[in-house]
């Protein structure tokens, strides 16, 4: 083992506490966020905002943090998100306190800024790593997202009745998860951010930079596989609820999510350096197919248990694959442009879907069955893009030249 990959191995383990106990706040606030916006919201159909502003928040951050970044340093960058985070959760909390959905939009738009940082963190673990360990490094950071499946719903259980106000004690025990893993990052020892430029030449153009084909198809896939997750998961706690069951199953239906998502994490990057990075990525496409055909098959519990299941785990080889398809196609020193334009771009498509699911949820309807058919059957056409331009990379890579 080289010298740089043993400490990858360190930084690795880091970054999967930081993914674990700073990551624990997004699970539970994609399940309280549509529920106290349902509460406070004057317009049924707005109720998902909130969430919708997290990954707006998250979509406009990328775009300088990561440059932000490549110029002094991934930790100081991190350290900007859990202070948004912790500030975020702050003015939601008061918003939900007061009554006032204009706050809880604000709130939610700040604690997007934590959301982009915790999405570098998969970049992080890349850096510095040799490249039959970035894979795995990748997936293994990803999968630190494990545990937070399991803490974050549980502590929005425990402190459901913490107050009168309802979902309140979350926002306050989001502050503290923000507060205490700050401390974490000073334990990470990465490498030093490479300059602008090299002796290779300058920056590619975004255009550039865009058009060079696995880089679009890295963005296409990694954009469709975390815009429909984030499409069915904003519009799940409102339908579980919406079909007669309870906020704690709506809560453990959603950890069950978040588990598949990040339990396979600890193989996926196997997978890839054994199969190839396109047959991950295609795999988790058909996946995210079968959940959709699961969700309109029913709306038992069990329909959303398993539904919610393939779609987190659709989105782990999607997104996985996409992430280390991305690392793999430009040059260190570009690093600070593309993955900025990667996650504005993904984050983007994110935004709208999270504002779509709730329009096609309350408004696409007379009934909640009807809407979340609606939401379901939205994902046919994305699929077919990223399944497309994923075939039409992989004939292009075995063309003869």
């Amino acid at each position: 083992m080289s010298a740089n990959d043993r400490l990858a191995k360190r930084n690795v383990a880091v970054l999967v506490a930081c993914q674990a106990i700073l990551g624990a706040q997004m699970p539970m606030l994609f399940v309280v966020g549509t529920l106290a916006g349902k509460i406070v919201s004057p317009i049924a159909c707005l109720a998902t905002l909130p969430i919708s502003l997290i990954v707006f928040g998250s979509m406009t951050t990328a775009p300088w943090l990561s440059p932000f970044m490549q110029r002094h340093g991934r930790k100081a960058g991190f350290f900007v998100g859990a202070t948004a985070g912790a500030i975020g959760a702050a003015i939601s909390a008061f918003g939900l306190y007061t009554g006032s959905f204009i706050l809880l939009l604000a709130g939610s738009y700040v604690t997007g800024i934590y959301m982009s940082a915790q999405g570098f963190y998969r970049f992080a673990a890349a850096d510095g790593a040799s490249d039959s360990f970035r894979p795995k490094a990748i997936s293994y950071v990803m999968a630190g997202g494990l545990l937070s499946a399991i803490l974050g719903p549980q502590l929005n259980n425990a402190v459901a009745d913490w107050s009168v106000v309802p979902y309140l004690g979350s926002y306050v025990v989001v502050i503290g998860l923000n507060v205490v893993g700050m401390g974490l990052f000073v334990f990470l020892k990465l490498p030093p951010a490479p300059p602008a430029t090299d002796a290779t030449g300058p920056v590619r153009s975004k255009w550039a930079l865009l058009t060079t084909p696995p880089i679009l198809v890295a963005i296409i896939c990694g954009m469709v596989a975390y815009a429909l997750m984030n499409l069915i998961m904003t519009a799940t706690p409102l339908a579980v609820v919406g079909c007669g069951f309870t906020d704690a199953n709506a809560n453990n239906v959603v950890m069950a999510h978040v588990l598949a998502m990040f339990a396979p994490s600890f193989f996926t990057g196997h997978l890839i350096a054994r199969f190839g990075v396109h047959r991950i990525m295609g795999l988790g496409l058909m996946i995210l197919a079968c959940a959709g055909l699961v969700a309109l098959s029913g709306v038992a519990l069990g329909n959303f248990f398993v539904a919610l299941i393939l779609l987190g785990l659709g989105w782990n080889f999607g997104f996985i694959g996409a992430t280390t398809l991305l690392t793999a196609s430009h040059a260190p020193h570009e690093r600070g442009r593309v993955q900025g334009m990667n996650d504005a771009i993904v984050f983007g498509c994110v935004t709208v879907a999270s504002l779509a699911s709730g329009g096609l949820l309350n408004c696409a309807g007379g009934d909640i069955l009807a809407g979340w058919t609606a939401v379901n059957v939205a994902m046919a056409p994305f699929l077919l893009l990223a399944g497309s331009a994923l075939i039409w990379l992989t004939v292009r890579r075995s063309a003869p030249v």
